[in-house]
C-alpha cells in the first residue's frame, strides 16, 4: 500500500526537474497525477517516466484560459482533486539597474499569476482534507544579487501561503510552503551559472558541502502531502542542506 492511495494531485511544471520527481514519488504512492508544462516535448517525457498513472496537460499557468481548460479536463476525468502543488516557476539573473520589463512580467505571470490562479481555480474540486502546497525558494531568504524579481515572488509565495491556510480551514485544507535550497535541476544550473559569472555563488553550496537533488525534495512533498502532516498547516519546511540555517 502506498501513502496516496486513491488521491488524486495535480503538479505545475512538471516536465523536469523538483515537479517531475514530485509527480514521480506521488505516483510511486499510488496517486493519480496530472502534470502540466508548456513544452509538449518534455511534457511527454515527463508522463512516461512517470508511468501509468501520470496525465500529461500541456498548459501555461500565465495563461488563464489554460488553467481553466486543465481543471476542466481534471473534472471530467476525476472529479476532485486532493493534492495541488503550485510548482511552475522561472527565474533570470538581472541585477538592479538591468531588470527589463519584459522579464519581470515573464517571473511574475509564471511564479507568482500562476500560483494565485493555479489555486484559486482549484477550490471547487479540493476535497475535505486536501493538501495544497506552493514551491518557495531560499532565494527569498538569502538577498543574493541577480535575483531580486525572482526572490520577490518566491517570498510572496511563503505569504500567501499563510494567508490560505488561514482562510481554508474552515475546508479542513491545509496549504504549506516548500521551500528548497541550491537543488541540482536545468532552471537551477542556468542561474548558478550567471552567478558564478559575477562571483557571487558561494565556493560550498550549501553547509553539507553539497547540492540537493530533486528527490530530496519530493520526499518533503510527499509529507506534506499525505496524512502524516495532518496537523501542519500555514507552515514552511525547508529542503536547503542548512543553507537558509546555518
Amino acid at each position: 500500500m502506498g501513502q496516496l492511495d486513491d488521491k488524486t494531485a495535480l503538479v505545475t511544471g512538471a516536465s523536469t526537474g523538483i515537479g517531475l520527481a514530485i509527480a514521480r514519488r506521488f505516483a510511486a504512492e499510488g496517486a493519480t497525477v496530472y502534470l502540466t508544462g508548456r513544452r509538449k516535448t518534455e511534457l511527454d517525457a515527463a508522463v512516461e517516466a512517470v508511468g501509468g498513472r501520470g496525465i500529461g496537460i500541456q498548459s501555461d499557468v500565465s495563461k488563464l484560459d489554460d488553467l481553466d481548460r486543465v481543471f476542466a479536463e481534471i473534472t471530467e476525468r476525476s472529479g476532485r482533486l486532493d493534492i495541488v502543488v503550485a510548482n511552475a516557476g522561472v527565474g533570470g539573473f538581472a541585477p538592479l539597474g538591468k531588470i527589463t520589463e519584459e522579464e519581470y512580467e515573464r517571473t511574475t505571470s509564471i511564479n507568482l499569476k500562476g500560483t494565485v490562479f493555479t489555486v484559486q481555480k482549484a477550490l471547487p474540486l479540493l476535497s475535505s482534507g486536501a493538501s495544497v502546497i506552493l514551491l518557495s525558494s531560499s532565494a527569498a531568504l538569502l538577498g543574493v544579487p541577480g535575483l531580486g524579481v525572482y526572490a520577490a515572488t518566491k517570498a510572496a509565495i511563503r505569504s500567501l501561503a499563510r494567508t490560505w491556510a488561514a482562510e481554508l480551514t474552515d475546508r479542513g485544507i491545509r496549504v504549506n510552503a516548500l521551500t528548497p535550497g541550491p537543488v541540482v535541476t536545468p532552471g537551477a544550473d542556468e542561474l548558478r551559472a550567471a552567478l558564478l559569472q559575477t562571483d557571487q555563488a558561494p565556493a560550498a553550496p550549501t553547509p553539507l558541502g553539497r547540492l540537493g537533488h530533486p528527490d530530496e525534495v519530493a520526499a518533503t512533498a510527499l509529507y506534506l502531502a499525505g496524512d502524516q502532516s495532518s496537523f501542519t498547516t500555514g507552515a514552511e519546511l525547508y529542503v536547503d542542506g542548512g543553507a537558509t540555517q546555518l
